[in-house]
């Protein structure tokens, strides 16, 4: 199984092909192709590349699935014997990212997600003979 650890957003995520993440929100459109250049490891199934601290010319890309934001979080301030309280919420915009293509060093391929193909079967039914 091929992985590779990104950064983006300041923060590092371990992705494959067809991972969906839910990172800090990008400037692009729905359905953009974005690249993640700062790469960081890659790991294939036969050897792993260690950057120091990035890998030259490794690039992971994904497509934007959806813009939207994340869940909910309370802040709540309660000083004790003095009648105040304060609630507050926040919810953080972020993108969610469908990872297409992992490439290495060179800008060799070395993981393609796999697109979603509907095969319809063909469901044939025999009748008995009573």
């Amino acid at each position: 199984m091929t992985f590779a650890v990104i950064n983006t957003g300041g923060k590092q995520y371990k992705v494959s092909a067809n991972d969906k993440l839910r990172i800090e929100k990008l400037p692009e459109d729905e359905g953009k192709v974005v690249e993640f250049k700062e790469v960081l490891l890659i790991n294939n199934d036969k050897d792993m590349e260690l950057g120091s601290p990035l890998i030259e010319g490794a690039k992971v890309e994904g497509k934007i699935v959806k813009q939207t934001k994340n869940k909910t979080v309370l802040i709540f301030k309660k000083r004790r014997r003095h009648n105040s309280r304060r609630k507050n919420g926040h919810r953080q915009k972020i993108s969610v990212i469908q990872i297409t293509k992992i490439f290495g060093k060179g800008g060799k391929l070395l993981s393609e997600a796999k697109e979603k193909t509907e095969q319809k079967k063909d469901k044939t039914t025999t009748k008995k003979s009573a």
